[in-house]
């Protein structure tokens, strides 16, 4: 990334950089588009309100306003309703998108959505204050087929595994498996003990433990039973039995085995060895129903989950209709960031251009103009050098920027215009028409490779 950074959390891509990210937001979008999500963009300010009706994340929003406001003082009521701020993920305006357009939109609904958020945290590896992010929701009206929970995994398996980022577990829970086994045992604050188990791999799990104690009033016993759930993890179906191994019955928990037992059964089928059942999984927002994901990449589980989601039976409601809904929402800017820190994948050149048309004499700047756009004609991009500087200089000039050929043109003696391309890696020279060459497919466009 830019290697200043004058405002923390903020990060600036270097061009080859974000060559790279484009990889990874075309390769996403793509894939979207393969499995019918269509896309929409919603605005980056809401309401302050319509922000914070769901989770506690009031610290991290950037509130936003006019810096000279003659009314700010005169309706203060007023004012106090129209405070804004920038939007902290694309789940809630999401919500907000479907219930103002519900009219016009066939259900069940799938939208994918790639736009920046923002929020006020602390800056860390892999936490930023503006990022991009890339959500893939299916929503319904009034229900929402559960079917929907396995075609979001295997989506979101089918587009990571066309990035450059090596081995991934999307790792898979349901929280109705969770808070049934939790009212199982005697501990009717669910929300509370999720919030601790989502604590259990920063902070370890006898200190989980002692908070579930200290915090929820819970026993030895209750403790080391919800521990025993949350380390729980399997790549097939054998999770059901280990669950019910620990003796613990609920209604609820059953709802939720068979669920997970749907989604972990047809990912294995489908994805083997990329989804696991993960117990521990708890995703700390109230909003999350059912099905809960996160996705870490293999090796770099520090960096925490690069992608994660859930299914939520009324984030979106208008009073009389609710609007249920699954996604997954991936870190497109955390994801970037660790692989070019780890030099994961890398762009075949600096810049788009294929082709650098050189000029003999400043008197052909419009001839090369021309040979420009016979090449973009055909989708090649090319640039135009700017002044007939020493072929050595302009060469090195292509050489910096990664630019594989450049175009030479001179007149005969009949003052016909005479066409070369060099490919400046191997040094090979050849004449070449404008109107019908063509470079490899390779170099034709900029190639983002994993590291070997």
């Amino acid at each position: 990334m830019a290697r200043k950074a004058s405002l923390s959390g903020f990060p600036e891509l270097l061009p080859e950089e974000r060559l790279v990210e484009n990889h990874v937001l075309d390769t996403l979008r793509e894939t979207f588009e393969l499995h019918g999500f269509s896309n929409i963009e919603t605005r980056s300010v809401e309401t302050v309100d319509q922000l914070l009706r769901k989770g506690e994340i009031d610290k991290e929003v950037y509130g936003i306003s006019r810096l000279l406001d003659d009314e700010a003082d005169l309706v203060p009521s007023k004012k106090e309703k129209e405070k804004l701020a920038l939007h902290f993920d694309l789940t809630v305006p999401f919500a907000r998108y479907v219930v103002e357009n519900a009219g016009y939109l066939n259900f069940p609904f799938m939208r994918y959505q790639m736009q920046k958020v923002w929020r006020g945290e602390r800056p860390q590896d892999g936490r930023f204050r503006e990022f991009t992010q890339a959500d893939v929701d299916v929503v319904g009206d009034g229900a929402l087929d559960f079917r929907y929970d396995v075609e979001l995994a295997l989506v979101v398996v089918d587009a990571l595994s066309k990035l450059k980022i090596g081995d991934f577990k999307l790792r898979v829970n349901n929280r109705k498996l969770s808070e049934g086994f939790y009212k199982g045992i005697g501990l009717d604050d669910t929300a509370g003990v999720l919030r601790s188990i989502d604590k259990l791999e920063k902070i370890g799990a006898e200190a989980v433990a002692q908070l579930l104690k200290d915090e929820l009033g819970a026993t030895d016993e209750q403790a080391q039973a919800a521990l025993a759930l949350a380390q729980i993890r399997a790549e097939d179906t054998s999770f059901v039995e280990q669950v019910r191994a620990l003796g613990v019955e609920h209604e609820l928990l059953e709802q939720g085995l068979i669920e997970l037992e749907t989604v972990v059964g047809q990912a294995a089928k489908r994805a083997p060895g990329r989804v696991i059942a993960d117990l521990s999984i708890a995703r700390g927002l109230d909003y999350y129903t059912g099905t809960v994901y996160e996705t870490v990449l293999v090796g770099h589980e520090k960096l925490g989950s690069i992608c994660s989601g859930g299914r939520y039976e009324s984030l979106a409601s208008n009073g009389k209709r609710t609007f249920p809904g699954v996604g997954l929402s991936i870190g497109v800017t955390r994801l970037v960031s660790r692989i070019i820190a780890e030099n994961m994948a890398s762009a075949s050149r600096k810049v788009p251009t294929a082709v650098y048309i050189a000029l003999t004499n400043d008197e052909m700047w419009a001839d090369a103009q021309d040979i420009a756009v016979a090449l973009r004609d055909r989708g090649i991009a090319c640039e135009v050098s700017a002044n007939a500087a020493k072929f050595g200089k302009q060469i090195k000039y292509a050489e910096k920027r990664g630019i594989p050929f450049v175009w030479f043109t001179s007149k005969d003696d009949a003052g016909q215009l005479v066409h070369e391309v060099k490919d400046i890696r191997s040094g090979e020279q050849v004449s070449a028409d404008p109107a019908s060459w063509v470079p490899a497919d390779d170099d034709l466009h900029v190639q983002v490779t994993a590291a070997e």
